[in-house]
């Protein structure tokens, strides 16, 4: 489109533009979902764009796992590149032509130039420019990514000072090259990148909505590649051309970027267009010093799903890495984020993941499910165990839905099923201190147990009375024998079960067990004490 079309003024649009390098990370998605939000909460639009300019890096099926998990997490865009959209293509590599474009349109206006630098100088001196005539420094130049375009300032440094020069840079050699010389080189066919022409002189600032006013000295910054020899745009160039002509007035992005945006703006700037308003986040830290990575465990939300976090749970949580609300509440679905979301709790402060805090808010998710809510999402998981196959999951399902935090938790919970774990009983178990049981009580004890159970089995003797009713006379029983119930009803546990925690009291174990397999429990710990 036309760029003379593009309005900026009109209402709020941002965007989501991830590279598929793999699974889209915690730190991509809040991005994601702060984008979506503040544009939801000013009535706005939030669009995705696929950033796969470095195609070496660029992962099979990582695209689709974009769109998958944005539309599973309900971070719905209006435009995309499996939606369409009136400003399309929506994936970077479709775009050379709109880029050729504005590249010879800011050749035209001064503010790049044709560089055909092959990675020596005249006296065959290293001139730290490698075959494309990109700078051989690491994080400059070389990159059309979200890593690689800026330096990330310290977690605890303050983000307006901490913007570093490059320790060698380009000597615009090339920018001094005749027209005349400029046209012999092409004619012959010289490879040839393409050039930020950044001024020498004076300092670029701009005004961020989270940490005010960022300023850096022109001397300081690099004249990047923006075009490389194989005609596709470094992130430099690219992220500037497409936020403009796709009306992107709100960019929402890491801090990473906080001290290189003043190269984007010197490009709005030379082509005479208007700047976006800027918000950047600081990052999730696995701790004080590290950021949250796939190499510290679960770090993408497939990681996560894997791992039985519930979506809402997911969504819900990073929300408040880097945002607190106005009150003290944590709980939030997305429809009441939409409403809640405002600049003023973005934190200047990066943000320590939490996993036991995710957990936690995670079962507050679990226990509102209903009981077949909760069955549909951990079948899958009970099913994986084969040592639960012979019992009743649903019913399993419905002791654990309280005393899971999360799905994959189920397995933990119920170790205790294991019948090699069972045979590992250690009959101290029987002790316990607050109950006052001990050895010598179960020993009195199981025999009584046994004949309740045993009539419990038989239809003859069972007076219509099942398994399910033993809670009742196990009751009955402690009040004959002048026994507390608490000491009856965890002496018969610990005699089915052989495990000190279960996901279960007396009656429900028994009820899950079924009669036989505790008799048979019982009588065999009468048969080893």
């Amino acid at each position: 489109m036309s760029a003379s079309k593009v309005n900026l003024s009109k209402k709020v649009k941002t965007r989501f533009a991830p590279s598929p390098t793999g699974f889209l990370h915690i730190g991509g998605l809040r991005t994601a979902l702060y984008a979506y939000l503040y544009a939801k909460k000013h009535g706005g639009e939030f669009i995705l764009r696929i950033e796969d300019t470095d195609q070496e890096r660029e992962v099979e099926g990582a695209k689709e796992v974009i769109y998958s998990t944005l539309r599973e997490c309900g971070v719905f865009y209006t435009e995309g590149p499996d939606v369409g959209g009136d400003y399309g293509p929506y994936i970077q590599s479709e775009r050379r032509e709109i880029y050729a474009k504005y590249a010879d349109i800011l050749i035209e206006k001064g503010g790049a130039y044709y560089c055909f630098c092959s990675g020596k100088d005249d006296n065959n001196n290293d001139n730290n420019i490698v075959g494309d005539g990109v700078l051989a420094v690491p994080n400059e130049c070389v990159s059309n990514n979200d890593s690689g375009t800026a330096r990330t300032p310290s977690p605890t440094s303050s983000p307006t000072t901490d913007h570093r020069p490059p320790t060698t840079k380009y000597d615009k050699k090339c920018l001094h090259l005749s027209k005349a010389q400029i046209q012999k080189n092409l004619s012959q066919n010289i490879p040839y990148c393409i050039r930020q022409n950044i001024p020498l002189e004076g300092i670029s600032e701009y005004e961020d909505l989270v940490f005010g006013k960022i300023s850096v000295p022109n001397a300081d910054l690099e004249d990047n590649v923006l075009l490389k020899s194989d005609g596709l745009p470094t992130y430099n160039f690219a992220n500037v051309v497409d936020d403009y002509l796709m009306g992107i007035n709100y960019v929402i992005r890491g801090t990473e970027y906080l001290s290189s945006t003043p190269k984007y703006n010197l490009l709005y700037q030379a082509f005479g267009w208007e700047l976006p308003k800027y918000i950047h986040l600081q990052p999730i830290m696995k701790d004080r010093n590290q950021k949250l990575s796939k190499r510290h465990g679960a770090a993408s939300y497939d990681d996560f799903v894997k791992k039985g976090f519930l979506k809402d749970a997911i969504i819900n949580y990073i929300a408040l890495l880097g945002w607190s609300p106005k009150s003290t509440r944590e709980k939030f679905n997305l429809t009441e984020l939409e409403e809640a979301f405002s600049l003023d709790g973005i934190s200047k402060s990066p943000s320590i993941f939490d996993e036991n805090k995710m957990r936690y808010i995670n079962s507050l998710y679990m226990k509102e499910l209903s009981e077949e809510e909760f069955f549909k999402l951990v079948e899958p998981f009970l099913k994986k165990l084969n040592y639960l196959k012979d019992y009743d999951l649903k019913y399993l399902a419905t002791l654990l839905q309280g005393r899971a935090e999360i799905l994959s938790d189920v397995e933990k919970l119920t170790e205790f099923l294991k019948e090699e774990e069972f045979k590992k009983f250690d009959l101290n178990n029987f002790i316990h201190e607050k109950n006052k049981t001990d050895i010598d009580l179960a020993k009195k004890l199981l025999p009584d147990l046994a004949n309740i159970v045993s009539r419990l089995c038989d239809p003859e003797r069972s007076e219509g009375e099942t398994i399910q009713n033993i809670g009742e006379l196990l009751g009955e029983y402690a009040q004959s024998k002048e026994l507390k119930k608490g000491q009856v009803l965890w002496i018969f546990r610990i005699a089915i079960t052989g495990a000190v925690t279960t996901c279960g009291g007396a009656g429900e174990m028994a009820k899950l067990l079924g009669g036989w397999k505790c008799l048979e429990r019982i009588n065999g710990f009468i048969r080893r004490i």
